[in-house]
């Protein structure tokens, strides 16, 4: 199956996304002649001026976000003999939700957030799932109108809570752009003897652990966590984790990591237990064919204090 590529542009209304895709495909580096299905869920006060592009090979449709099917994509895909598609999303709509109607052939390339940094932090703190949403799945956020000098920090902290891997780059008022480079250091000590994880850093070490299990490939870990089991490794395996909420109550989710322990049975379901574990990068079911970290119980302490709040977030 030869698969479309997607270009997918997320924020806010007034946020920077059609001029951006305007000096995109302005560019002929980027527009080079394939042919190219524009697709604009949200109407800003900028329109599109396709008489500035090198090519004409560039189809723009208006849909509704909430209400565009399958179908429908496939049908105007197929209508322009697309090669490519590019897409300007609603920011008041989930990203995901859109991307389960995506035909089966479309693969999404690249997907960049725009944001105004006078908003944003507004944004974040009345629309917060909102807001998350675009970042989590994001490769890039771009925060424009900064005036020269301003403290990026509140911004970066945002995005890092979300996606530790986006890259930020800052567009300021001068005409001059940059890239973050503040760096995050992690509240544990990942070259200690024995990792401790406190339990206001559990959500943090999670993500960090799954995103790059390689880095803590035999490596020596102490957490609080609560009993989950497994339903296809009943026998001598459960799965330590926390309940951990990304960006809303709604989205609350277990995040456990399976673990070798041949008293699994003995552990009560949903019991908060101190686990200290070897972490090996190996390949599980609950990882999809990828790497992922799997534990080897040294210890297993019963009836821990449960933490407080047992619910980590992000």
């Amino acid at each position: 199956m030869i698969q479309i590529p997607v270009y997918v542009f997320t924020g806010f209304l007034d946020s920077g996304k059609t001029k951006f895709i305007q000096e995109t495909l302005e560019d002929p580096r980027f527009n080079a002649g394939e042919r190219t299905l524009l697709l604009v869920f949200e109407e800003g006060e900028e329109e599109y001026d396709f008489s500035t592009y090198p090519h004409k090979n560039v189809y723009l449709e208006i849909l509704d976000q909430q209400t565009v099917t399958t179908k429908q994509l496939q049908a105007l895909a197929k209508k322009h003999k697309a090669q490519r598609v590019v897409a300007e999303l609603n920011g008041m709509q989930l990203v995901g939700d859109l991307y389960s109607r995506f035909p089966e052939d479309w693969a999404v390339a690249q997907e960049v957030m725009f944001a105004d940094s006078a908003t944003f932090l507004t944004y974040n703190a009345n629309m917060r799932n909102l807001v998350m949403d675009k970042l989590v799945g994001g490769q890039m956020v771009v925060f424009n109108r900064l005036e020269p000098g301003a403290d990026t920090m509140p911004l970066h902290k945002v995005v890092r809570a979300a996606n530790r891997r986006m890259d930020i780059l800052y567009d300021y008022t001068d005409g001059t752009t940059a890239f973050d480079e503040i760096e995050d250091p992690l509240p544990f000590d990942i070259n200690a003897p024995v990792i401790e994880v406190k339990d206001e850093d559990y959500a943090l070490w999670y993500r960090d652990v799954t995103e790059e299990p390689q880095k803590y490939d035999g490596k020596t870990v102490h957490f609080k966590a609560q009993v989950a089991m497994l339903r296809r490794d009943k026998n001598n395996m459960f799965a330590p984790g926390r309940f951990v909420m990304t960006c809303c109550v709604d989205d609350i989710q277990f995040c456990g990591i399976p673990c070798r322990y041949d008293r699994s049975k003995e552990l009560k379901p949903r019991s908060w237990v101190m686990v200290k574990a070897k972490i090996t990068a190996e390949k599980h079911y609950l990882y999809q064919g990828e790497l992922g970290p799997v534990l080897t119980a040294l210890e297993v302490i019963p009836d821990a204090q449960p933490a407080d709040p047992d619910v980590a977030t992000f």
